[in-house]
C-alpha cells in the first residue's frame, strides 16, 4: 500500500506576526524573525515599547481628541488664525506629522513582499488571504443604498465632482495588466488629465499660438475643442453625436457634465493665464508661456485643494496654509508615489446623489451620463451654481453606495484581494489607530453590524474597502476615522512633494516672475470660477450654502432636446471608466 502524503510550505510571515511596523522574515516554514529596528518598539513581535514610546503614547493625545479639539473652540482658533508664527509652527506640525506616515522611498509593490530595487524603481507599480465573501454579496449587503443619505458637514456636489477630477489626473489604473499597475507617469499633480498624459496627446490639444490650448465658441463662451477637430482618443459610446465628444486630456472626463464643467474652467484658465504672460513678457515665444503656465496652474491646484479642498474635508476651526517654505528647513523628499491603498480609499461614490437638480430640471443617471449637451445648455455659471446648492452623500457609515455603480464597487474589493490587501484592522494599526474589537465597535450601528458578522464572521477578516465605508462617521463628518487619518499622510505627501513646492523651484522668477507667483498664491476656488465664468460669478462653495431651493421638474428622455435614449448606466459604465 502507498501512502501519499501532501507537504504544504506556509510562510509563516503571512500571519502578519510582527506589530507596530516591524518587518518579518521567514526562515524555514515554522519560523520567522521579526525586524523591529527604529519602530520603538521590541521582544520576538515588536510589541515591548521602549521608555520613550511609552512616554509618548502616554503624552500623545488620540487622533479623535485632537479632532475634536481642531474642528471646536472656534474663538480660540479665530485668534490663532491671525498670529502668523502660531498658524505656521501649527501648520508646520500638520504637514510633517502626515507626510511621515508615508514612506519614502517606497518600499514594496504588489509584486514583492520584501525590499528590492524593482519594487522601487519600478514605476509601473503603484507601491502597496483568508476565505472572503462574495464581493457582490458585501456590496449588497452593507453598502448599498438604501435611501439617500445627505452627508451631515454640508458637502455640496462643486466638491464631489472636483474629487473626482482631480485625483484621476494619478489614479489610472492599467486594468489590461492587473489592478497594481498605473498607466500614469506621474504620481503626482502634474495637471495630465489636463495636458493629456503624452506629448503626442498634449501636442494635440496645444494651439501652438500664445502658450494656449485648442478651444472652439459655443454661445459666446470658451468650451473644449471636439474629438473631430483634434483627432484624441476620448471615451464615448456610439450613439453620442460628434458636437457633443469634447476633447481634453483626460480620455473618461465625457463621462459626466460635472467632470466636463471643470475640464472647461481650468482650459479657459490656462488661456486666461497665457494672456496675462503674453503681455508681462512679449518676447516669449509660445513653448516657454506654456510650459510656464502649466507651472502656475499646477501651483493654482495646489492652493486650492490645502486652503479649499483639504479645509472643507478637515472640518477644522484652524485655518490651514499653502507655504511650502514652512518645510524647507525640514528633513523632506520632494517625491511621490501612489499607494494603491490610497486609490482605493479614494473611492468616494456615495458622494453622488440619486438625480441631480440644474435650473429647475431634474437628470437621472441615464440622462447624466456622457452628455455634454448639458453642459453647453446649461452654461458653466449656472452650472457651478447648481452644484453648489446639491448637498452630496455621506461617504462612511454603510449603506449609501449608489446603485448605478455597485458593479465598480465590486470590482474594487476583487482588486483589492488580487492584490493580497491586509484587513482593515491591519492598516488601522498601521496608521496609529486603535483596532476595532467588534462589529458594533465599528459601524456603531447594530443592525449593521450584524449583516457584517453574517459576512466576515471575524472583524479581524473585514477588508479596507468595506471597512472604510461601513465605519462609523465622527460626529457632523463625512467620513469616518481612519478614512481621514490614514488619507491625509498621502495627501499631504503627495501635494507637498511636487517639485515647485521644493527650495530650487518655489520662487517667483519660476512662474514667470511676481505677476505669476501673485496668480498661484492668489489662487481659490472662488477665483478660479468667478474669472473664468461669463456673467455675474455663481454661487461657488465645496459646502452648501444656506438656501430655500427652487421646485424641480421632473426630466425624462423623451423631453430631453439633446436625443440621448434612456440607457442602463451598467451599459455605460464601462470597465475602462471603472475608477471613475
Amino acid at each position: 500500500m502507498l501512502l501519499f502524503v501532501s507537504v504544504f510550505t506556509v510562510d509563516p510571515c503571512c500571519a502578519q506576526p510582527c506589530q507596530n511596523s516591524g518587518l518579518c522574515v521567514s526562515k524555514g516554514s515554522d519560523s520567522y524573525e521579526c525586524d523591529c529596528t527604529r519602530t520603538g518598539y521590541y521582544g520576538e513581535n515588536c510589541t515591548t515599547p521602549e521608555l520613550s514610546t511609552r512616554i509618548r503614547s502616554i503624552l500623545k493625545p488620540s487622533p479623535n481628541t485632537v479632532h475634536h479639539f481642531l474642528t471646536h473652540y472656534k474663538w480660540m482658533w479665530n485668534i490663532i488664525n491671525n498670529i502668523s508664527f502660531l498658524r505656521d509652527a501649527i501648520m508646520r506640525y500638520v504637514l510633517t506629522s502626515r507626510a511621515n506616515l508615508v514612506d519614502s522611498p517606497p518600499t514594496y509593490n504588489a509584486a514583492y513582499g520584501y525590499k528590492n530595487w524593482e519594487a522601487y524603481s519600478n514605476l509601473s507599480y503603484y507601491t502597496p488571504t483568508p476565505t472572503l465573501p462574495d464581493a457582490k454579496q458585501v456590496v449588497e449587503k452593507v453598502l448599498l443604498r438604501r435611501k439617500f443619505i445627505p452627508d451631515p458637514q454640508g458637502t455640496s456636489l462643486m466638491f464631489a465632482f472636483f474629487a473626482q477630477h482631480f485625483t484621476h489626473q494619478f489614479f489610472k489604473s492599467d486594468l489590461k495588466k492587473g489592478p497594481a499597475f498605473t498607466r500614469s507617469l506621474g504620481h503626482g499633480v502634474d495637471l495630465s488629465h489636463i495636458y493629456g498624459e503624452s506629448l503626442e496627446r498634449q501636442h494635440k490639444l496645444r494651439l501652438f499660438k500664445d502658450g494656449k490650448l485648442k478651444f472652439q465658441v459655443v454661445d459666446g463662451e470658451v468650451y473644449p475643442p471636439l474629438v473631430k477637430d483634434v483627432q484624441v482618443e476620448m471615451h464615448y459610446p456610439p450613439h453620442i453625436p460628434e458636437v457633443h465628444r469634447f476633447a481634453v486630456g483626460h480620455e473618461a472626463f465625457g463621462l459626466v457634465p460635472g467632470l466636463m464643467m471643470y475640464a472647461t474652467i481650468w482650459l479657459r484658465e490656462h488661456n486666461r493665464v497665457c494672456d496675462i504672460m503674453k503681455e508681462e513678457h512679449p518676447d516669449w515665444d509660445d513653448e516657454r508661456i506654456f510650459q510656464t503656465t502649466r507651472l502656475i496652474l499646477i501651483g493654482e491646484t495646489i492652493k486650492i485643494v490645502i486652503e479649499d479642498y483639504v479645509q472643507h474635508l478637515s472640518g477644522y476651526h484652524f485655518k490651514l496654509k499653502f507655504d511650502p517654505e514652512l518645510l524647507f528647513s525640514q528633513r523632506f523628499q520632494y517625491q511621490n508615489r501612489i499607494a494603491s491603498e490610497f486609490n482605493t480609499l479614494y473611492h468616494w461614490h456615495p458622494l453622488m446623489p440619486d438625480t441631480f437638480h440644474i435650473q429647475q430640471q431634474v437628470y437621472a443617471y441615464p440622462q447624466f451620463f456622457f452628455n455634454n449637451s448639458i453642459v453647453t445648455q446649461h452654461g458653466i455659471g449656472n452650472l457651478v451654481d447648481a452644484f453648489t446648492k446639491q448637498t452630496a452623500g455621506r461617504i462612511s457609515g454603510g449603506w449609501n453606495l449608489p446603485p448605478p455603480v455597485q458593479g465598480m464597487a465590486a470590482k474594487v474589493l476583487e482588486h483589492s484581494r488580487q492584490m493580497r490587501y491586509q484587513s482593515f484592522n491591519a492598516y488601522r494599526k498601521r496608521f496609529g489607530l486603535r483596532p476595532y474589537t467588534s462589529f458594533e465597535d465599528m459601524t456603531g450601528d447594530k443592525e449593521l453590524a450584524a449583516e457584517l458578522e453574517k459576512l466576515y464572521g471575524d472583524v479581524e477578516l473585514v477588508e479596507l474597502y468595506s471597512g472604510l465605508l461601513v465605519e462609523k462617521p465622527r460626529p457632523g463628518a463625512v467620513f469616518g476615522e481612519t478614512m481621514v487619518e490614514m488619507g491625509a499622510p498621502f495627501s499631504l505627501k503627495g501635494l507637498l512633494g511636487n517639485p515647485i513646492c521644493s527650495p530650487e523651484y518655489w520662487m517667483p522668477s519660476t512662474f514667470g516672475g511676481t505677476v505669476g507667483f501673485d496668480i498661484v498664491n492668489s489662487a481659490s476656488l472662488k477665483n478660479l470660477v468667478c474669472l473664468n465664468v461669463k456673467g455675474p460669478c455663481p454661487m461657488v462653495s465645496f459646502k452648501v450654502p444656506d438656501v430655500q431651493f427652487p421646485s424641480v421638474s421632473s426630466r425624462n428622455s423623451s423631453s430631453d432636446p439633446s436625443g440621448h435614449s434612456e440607457i442602463s448606466p451598467t451599459v455605460l459604465l464601462k470597465e475602462r471608466t471603472s475608477e471613475l
